[in-house]
């Protein structure tokens, strides 16, 4: 009882820890990030997927093409990954006010929720991720950090019942 007491413990500060970064907190710093401004038109992207214990599992490059029309972002990506898999998305991005956003694509549960300030946009959603055949529910926890005009780096934190079982880092160039 004492080990089950002693897990249950560490996952409740693991889990709790990582949450006290907020958009909010970015809001006076620069570049600013304009979610639908960075990714209208033609974006390479290049990334890496890591196991809960940190260990590459798979690499890829993408290409997205982001249009703006004045209120909804039609962003479509297209991921070559290291083994061969080619995976294709289409997310409408809504901007409901200066700071936040709903989104939502074909493998997304419900909504996405995005939050934007100064450089930072965070997004949370739930995507439908296949694995041997299945498609099983991930969280997704997504950060993306505007550096200059050009770059951007992206950074997400995969869970499933609360538990990180992956992470995904991204690099973004504009062209």
């Amino acid at each position: 009882m004492r080990i089950f007491t002693l897990f249950i413990l560490t996952l409740l500060l693991n889990n709790c820890s990582g949450q006290n970064m907020k958009p909010i907190d970015f809001k006076d710093q620069k570049p600013r990030l304009i979610i639908e401004d960075y990714l209208s038109g033609h974006v390479k992207a290049w990334g890496l997927l890591q196991n809960r214990s940190g260990k590459v599992t798979r690499q890829f490059s993408a290409d997205l093409n982001g249009q703006w029309d004045g209120k909804q972002l039609i962003l479509n990506e297209k991921f070559n990954w290291s083994d061969g898999e080619v995976q294709k998305r289409q997310w409408k991005i809504i901007k409901l006010d200066e700071h936040n956003y709903e989104g939502t694509a074909d493998d997304v549960v419900g909504k996405a929720k995005g939050q934007s300030y100064g450089p930072a946009f965070k997004f949370e959603y739930v995507l439908l991720v296949p694995v041997k055949g299945k498609e099983i529910k991930i969280t997704f926890d997504d950060w993306i950090f505007k550096q200059d005009d050009k770059v951007a780096i992206n950074r997400a934190v995969m869970t499933k019942f609360g538990i990180k079982v992956a992470e995904l880092t991204v690099f973004f160039q504009k062209d």
